[in-house]
């Protein structure tokens, strides 16, 4: 698979301009990271960088040759139709790159006239949503995807990836983490949907309202619910075994993933995956877990009282009633490992069925990347649980 990389006006001066912003990497180092994690997804990755409107549309109309494109427009972003239709008129699958959140910045950076004919935006990543970019379309060239809408507001849709068996397939609804922020998306599960549809799992990738995008407590798990129940409109059509569901969360996914389970009897539940989760959302708030994530995340809830963290905590709302996988690597520098020790440890003592896996040297995103040896020890007891 052939990509090509596309930085627009001043992003030759990243590493010296408002690094506060856009980080200490330079523009030189940026190249070669994109042409390292092309390989790493089995693409040949070419950069190009332009300060001029005309030299990036003609880039692009020479990439017709290629399959996908990653492209920064800098400031065209807002105004620049013509690198728009650019875009559009080369009909490549192509991914929208801000190194910073441009939706906290400036009101004007908010608007982008490209984002329509992209497949998707990655904003507010640091370098790194150029990773996440070159694996998007690396996933979305190894296993194609059918983009379904399954409720009325924006985020309310998902991925299904359906295997090459005969069905009726096994269901992983696959929930993103990223701390609740709407700067995390459901691409970051990418790579893991196309090895679980690999190993005959029929996947659902969902995303959902998050903060920052009109998300909360209240809404986003609405959304993670409405999210479940529509496997039902299309079960059949895409033969689906709705006996047997499982929700794999990472993160703050996991967190979503053991409160969606919790009583569910619509579309029963028939175990969760819950991937370094947040488990106890009091335990968290007090370590300061995401920098002040959990308090962002309650914030939009009408509860004001000390104990407001209740409804919204699985480990206050024991037993889940269905079986459960938590893992967590002993090296996670973004949610710690005891989180999920005592929560597992109280939903076996509430009675549900528990296995735990603290996985030494591992850490936060190592536990869904399938390039990664803890990648497979995880998949190996998801697949226990079909």
């Amino acid at each position: 698979m052939r990509l090509i990389i596309i930085n627009g006006p001043n992003l030759n001066l990243i590493g010296t301009r408002s690094p506060e912003i856009y980080g200490t990497t330079t523009l030189e180092e940026l190249e070669a990271a994109c042409r390292d994690w092309g390989y790493e997804s089995g693409c040949e990755v070419e950069t190009f960088q332009s300060n001029h409107e005309g030299d990036i549309i003609d880039r692009l109309h020479a990439a017709r040759d290629q399959d996908g494109v990653v492209i920064n427009p800098g400031a065209f972003t807002h105004y620049s139709y013509a690198i728009r239709d650019a875009i559009d008129a080369i009909g490549l699958p192509t991914v929208e790159v801000h190194i910073s959140n441009v939706r906290d910045r400036e009101p004007w950076r908010r608007t982008s006239v490209v984002s329509e004919v992209c497949v998707t935006t990655i904003f507010g990543r640091g370098v790194g949503g150029y990773r996440d970019a070159i694996r998007h379309l690396a996933a979305r060239a190894a296993w194609p995807m059918e983009t379904i809408t399954y409720g009325p507001h924006t985020d309310n849709v998902g991925d299904l990836r359906i295997p090459r068996s005969e069905g009726p397939h096994p269901v992983a609804v696959l929930i993103h983490g990223g701390f609740w922020r709407n700067t995390a998306a459901r691409d970051l599960l990418d790579p893991a949907a196309v090895d679980l549809t690999r190993r005959g799992w029929a996947t659902w990738n969902i995303e959902f309202a998050r903060v920052g995008s009109g998300g909360g407590f209240r809404a986003t798990s609405a959304d993670v619910s409405l999210a479940i129940g529509a496997l039902v409109d299309f079960a059949e059509g895409h033969h689906l075994d709705l006996d047997r569901i499982v929700l794999i969360g990472h993160g703050s996914g996991g967190h979503l993933a053991l409160q969606a389970a919790i009583g569910r009897s619509e579309v029963p539940i028939s175990a969760v995956a819950a991937l370094a989760p947040i488990g106890d959302l009091k335990a968290a708030h007090e370590a300061d877990v995401g920098g002040g994530a959990v308090e962002a995340f309650m914030r939009r809830t009408p509860e004001q009282s000390p104990e407001r963290h209740v409804a919204a905590s699985p480990i206050m709302n024991l037993p889940i009633g269905v079986p459960l996988l938590i893992v967590h690597g002993e090296e996670d520098d973004r949610i710690p490992a005891e989180n999920s020790r005592s929560f597992a440890g109280r939903a076996a003592d509430e009675g549900d069925s528990v296995v735990y896996h603290q996985l030494e040297g591992i850490g936060h995103e190592a536990l869904i990347d399938p390039t990664m040896p803890a990648w497979e020890k995880v998949v190996d007891e998801i697949d226990r649980l079909r």
